[in-house]
């Protein structure tokens, strides 16, 4: 986990129906959040099991060489990975939803971003039994615009408002081949069986930017017309370009440590 708490300061607002909760990284404790994000990094890309078995067989040099060679080359990609990563990591710790597969351990190829829904998380609702989801749409950008937050809100808006059905399909496969059938049979079952109702519906819209998000953040949601509950959550980095680089920097001599 990246321990948010440890190297950044928060500030949630409440906005009508909706919730804006912003994080901005301590300058003093910038090395920590690279130090934290570069440990949780390669479990992003890789399954832990998979790489302690490449020490095993391969040894610390073979098992470096797994690790970087799954990680995005160009700038742009690993901002946007990064992105999604703090998205991931928010959601599993502070949000009471599961995230329960790391989406970009099925990459086409590391220097390409994934399609679809950037991350959907998942509760059971104990007294229904049924799934509530939250769709997150995660943007990363070293210059937050209301552009940016325009695309986002038309990802989040696609297919009704819902999570689609082929980003479901896909997390119930991955769950599959993970041996956890019962959350996979509550998907299809969501999907085939039961719908999903709006009111089983939560919206995320998380940034990681270098610019400050509040004014931006508050605009977009406040301007939201439908009926979906929704949060926006920021994390700010001042340096964010610089920030990313040095994490990445900090996953790859990680790995090659003796």
């Amino acid at each position: 986990m990246v321990q948010f708490n440890d190297w950044c300061d928060a500030a949630d607002t409440p906005l009508g129906n909706h919730h804006l909760h912003i994080k901005t990284g301590r300058a003093v404790d910038r090395p920590t959040g690279v130090q934290l994000t570069a440990a949780a990094v390669p479990g992003h890309y890789a399954a832990e099991e998979r790489i302690a078995r490449a020490l095993r067989r391969l040894g610390k040099p073979g098992a470096a060489d797994l690790v970087t060679g799954l990680l995005p080359q160009t700038k742009q990609i690993r901002s946007g990975d990064l992105g999604e990563i703090y998205a991931t990591e928010w959601i599993e710790a502070h949000s009471g939803y599961r995230a329960p597969i790391k989406r970009l351990r099925w990459k086409d190829h590391r220097n390409m971003a994934m399609r679809g829904d950037d991350v959907i998380g998942m509760v059971l609702d104990q007294a229904t039994q049924r799934l509530r989801f939250l769709k997150t749409e995660a943007k990363s950008r070293a210059s937050l615009r209301a552009q940016t937050l325009t695309e986002a809100r038309a990802g989040l808006d696609k297919d009704n408002g819902r999570p689609s059905s082929h980003a479901l399909s896909f997390i119930s496969a991955r769950l599959l081949e993970l041996a956890n059938e019962p959350l996979a049979d509550a998907i299809d079952d969501a999907l085939v069986r039961h719908g999903i109702p709006l009111a089983s519906v939560q919206h995320l819209l998380f940034t990681f930017s270098g610019n400050a998000p509040r004014a931006l953040l508050t605009q977009s949601l406040q301007a939201y017309p439908g009926q979906i509950n929704q949060w926006g959550v920021a994390l700010h980095v001042d340096g964010h370009a610089a920030f990313v680089g040095a994490i990445y920097d900090r996953v790859i001599a990680n790995a090659n440590q003796p």
